[in-house]
């Protein structure tokens, strides 16, 4: 791996690491990166030698940290696919790709990464054991993709009990607006364009990216929760929304003699030029049931502010 390759993948695992709550530091080559988060170490190794990589899996760490100390874990990041090695944990393009991402977004919302290296390891191949896939249900809805799971979920809400996914309705859509009003020699013109959404359940606005949108099969043991909002009164609410966030109050300076009046006009679009397509969608939702009952948002990792059935806002 080339020097400035490698400074490259040296700064995004330290941008990983620091957005999971461990405190980073440079160590002596060939080594890396050092990652303390309370009682844990990490050593981390960004590498495609195998001579490099084959002493980095069998040499044993240990890390004196306030005059204690601590046996390291050791992580690789590898370009190389067909690396194999016996005691090290191991990321590959696409776990590099994945937890990047999840770092970029977990700082976006400005929240600690949930990151665990409990997998296993395949003696063969150095790659993380495949978790048995989730059977399907054999119903396809349009949903935001389960980012994540589970026990990801437990751990983010504080709470233990047991928990179900459930996915929430909402009803995403995409306007356009046009024309325009004169009024004397003043054009307003009403020219805009979006996409937004509304929950299904309780009417708050929310955002939904559109390119996200996974229209396949989901879990077998998920919920489907059914709107409370029709598609009908959704779509008045909108339009109402949007014919009064594009009205405009117009203020017009008028002289007559002597003599300096304002007139105020308010000039509102016409309904007949705003179009409108709406559809429903899904947002999948960790309700956690322990001594009180906690939702995570099962795409972002986000805590709802209540349970979505008792008709709160979605954050």
């Amino acid at each position: 791996m080339e020097d400035e390759m490698r400074g490259k993948a040296r700064a995004a695992m330290r941008m990983i690491l620091e957005a999971a709550g461990y405190e980073v530091e440079e160590v002596d080559e060939p080594l890396d990166l050092s990652a303390v988060k309370g009682e844990e170490c990490l050593l981390v190794l960004c590498s495609d030698d195998e001579h490099e990589i084959r002493q980095f899996d069998q040499t044993k760490y240990n890390l004196m940290v306030n005059e204690k100390e601590m046996g390291c874990r050791k992580l690789l990041f590898s370009p190389d696919d067909s690396i194999g090695v016996d005691n090290c944990i191991v990321w590959g393009v696409k776990d590099f790709v994945r937890y990047a991402g999840e770092a970029t977004l977990a700082g976006i919302l400005n929240r600690e990464l949930s990151l665990t290296f409990a997998s296993p390891t395949d003696k063969k191949t150095g790659k993380p054991e495949q978790e048995p896939e989730e059977s399907s249900s054999g119903i396809s809805i349009p949903h935001l993709p389960v980012k994540v799971n589970k026990q990801a979920a437990e751990r983010i809400s504080g709470v233990q009990g047991p928990g179900k996914l459930r996915f929430m309705p909402h009803w995403a859509y995409h306007y356009k607006s046009s024309g325009e009003q004169v009024y004397k020699d003043h054009r307003i013109p009403f020219d805009d364009e979006g996409w937004g959404a509304i929950n299904a359940i309780n009417g708050v606005k929310t955002g939904i990216d559109a390119n996200l949108i996974d229209n396949g099969e989901i879990p077998a043991d998920a919920e489907v929760m059914p709107p409370r909002i029709t598609k009908e009164d959704a779509s008045e609410k909108i339009y109402n929304d949007l014919v009064e966030r594009l009205t405009q109050h117009v203020r017009i300076k008028q002289e007559k003699g002597d003599a300096i009046y304002y007139e105020e006009k308010v000039m509102k679009p016409d309904r007949k030029n705003i179009t409108l397509e709406i559809n429903e969608v899904h947002v999948p939702v960790w309700q956690i049931r322990g001594k009180k009952i906690i939702e995570v948002n099962a795409f972002t990792g986000e805590v709802l502010s209540e349970p979505m059935d008792e008709g709160v806002e979605i954050l």
